[in-house]
């Protein structure tokens, strides 16, 4: 089957801005501007990637994942693509399971669902892992080259899998994670030493079998979510892919993270109104609250496209829709009280990396452009502590990807120099499929791009990106 025929034809998540590329590299173009000579590291993203035309039902998630690089220093650019090797690269048949699909259990599997490393993309331990949605094997990665280096399992100590957006602490430099079960009521949380041994991993128990996708990270705490979208009875029964809206409230758990020796502590539960979150902002403490800063899921309010045909279900479900939110959490109290910051929609957060667990004012979200599919028309800069915000257009027909913030060469990481840096985002057009990076001062954000430097070959829409500084 070619992209262009039967299934394929009708799934818009393989055309247009979607369209998968190719492996490539090259030095980058500066097409406007100058690239900071205060700019050394490198802005990575994720996002699936399929190898070859699908032979079925496609999921926009099923991808393989390829890595976007940029790393900048003394004023110029490089760009490299490479797909991520992971356990099921390349996969075909029964062997390539996915949304519509699944592979059959067995014992050297620890996912049911095709794991590709597609999703986010984080540091740890001086090298990048590429992580998987649903939750599944990290896959270790040269930030030199993107070449994949292996699938991760800490020595041979991961006893199960790792979620998609895992937390690397900037103060100890451990990798907190947790993992779920798609079908039985238990979550596990998992602590990864700074020189990438697993120090403690830990069962939760739950009501029931739960779908979460973020987790939030303070200085002394993990906050787990437990959330009101699960799987059908018939799915559970089945073990297929069918999920909806459960009559029960949203649980937000803080649990200890570990310390002088000791493993995770016991978890407290919070109870708040019925919603869904995808992505945490960042999550701190303030005397005896946790704060945890997300956003939360509204209706689309879209009705299914037939022109999609049997994909109208996926897209309507793609079409994200959320608004800022603060949850705080008294622990000493038990009390917890949900904030709206804005009704202003936005989504995949991105903040100043070294304040990852500390307060933070200010958080940098996609806008989504008013359509039935997943494009990002504009950036905006939230202050958090009022709910305002800035915004940066991006020209019409021109599109991003989810930001990172990219400190000065030599800033700290105090809250007065917070925002003392850059934004990096690519961009594709979607008339002439060219795409950029786009550098953006984040102390004048709604100015034009200090830079914007053209790559040698075109980056599709995807996922999550992260911001690596040079070594020093």
């Amino acid at each position: 089957m070619q992209w262009n025929e039967g299934l394929n034809a009708k799934n818009p998540y393989l055309h247009g801005l979607y369209a998968p590329t190719v492996e490539g590299s090259g030095p980058g173009r500066v097409i406007s501007g100058e690239i900071p000579r205060d700019l050394s590291g490198a802005y990575f993203r994720n996002g699936p990637n399929p190898t070859e035309p699908p032979g079925g039902m496609h999921h926009w998630f099923d991808g393989e994942g390829m890595l976007h690089g940029l790393w900048f220093g003394d004023g110029a650019a490089r760009y490299a693509a490479r797909y991520v090797r992971s356990r099921d690269f390349g996969a075909e048949g029964a062997a390539r399971p996915g949304i519509f699909s699944q592979a059959e259990e067995a014992a050297d599997r620890t996912t049911v669902y095709r794991d590709t490393a597609n999703t986010d993309v984080i540091v740890h331990n001086g090298r990048l892992l590429a992580l998987w949605y649903i939750s599944g094997r990290p896959v270790a990665v040269d930030p030199e080259t993107l070449e994949t280096i292996a699938v991760e399992d800490f020595g041979g100590a991961l006893p199960k899998n790792v979620s998609a957006h895992s937390k690397t602490c900037p103060k100890t430099g451990e990798l907190i994670f947790f993992d779920y079960a798609l079908y039985e009521p238990t979550m596990w949380l998992g602590a990864v030493s700074a020189e990438n041994e697993l120090t403690h991993f830990k069962a939760i128990d739950l009501p029931g079998p739960r779908l979460p996708h973020d987790m939030g990270l303070t200085e002394n705490y993990a906050i787990l979510h437990d959330l009101p979208v699960v799987f059908t009875e018939q799915g559970i029964a089945n073990r297929v892919w069918r999920i909806h809206v459960a009559e029960q409230p949203t649980r937000f758990g803080v649990t200890p993270r570990p310390k002088d020796g000791a493993g995770f502590g016991e978890t407290k539960w919070f109870e708040f109104p019925t919603c869904y979150v995808y992505h945490v902002i960042n999550a701190w403490e303030e005397g005896d609250e946790v704060v945890m800063a997300a956003c939360k899921m509204v209706d689309n309010g879209l009705a299914p496209n037939p022109d999609y045909g049997p994909y109208a279900p996926m897209v309507d479900v793609l079409a994200l829709r959320a608004q800022p939110f603060l949850w705080r959490m008294n622990m000493k109290t038990g009390e917890g009280r949900e904030e709206q910051l804005d009704d202003a929609l936005s989504e995949f957060p991105a903040i100043n990396l070294g304040r990852t667990g500390s307060k933070t004012r200010w958080s940098y979200h996609v806008v989504m452009d008013d359509c039935d599919l997943q494009r990002f028309s504009a950036l905006r800069k939230y202050d958090l502590s009022t709910g305002s915000y800035v915004q940066h257009d991006f020209e019409p027909g021109v599109f991003g990807s989810e930001p990172a913030f990219a400190p000065r060469d030599g800033v700290g990481v105090d809250a007065d120099a917070e925002d003392e840096g850059y934004v990096v985002t690519l961009t594709t057009s979607l008339e002439t499929g060219r795409s950029e990076a786009r550098i953006i001062d984040a102390r004048d954000f709604a100015a034009p791009p200090v830079a914007r430097v053209e790559l040698p070959g075109r980056a599709p829409a995807g996922f999550h990106a992260t911001w690596m500084p040079a070594a020093s």
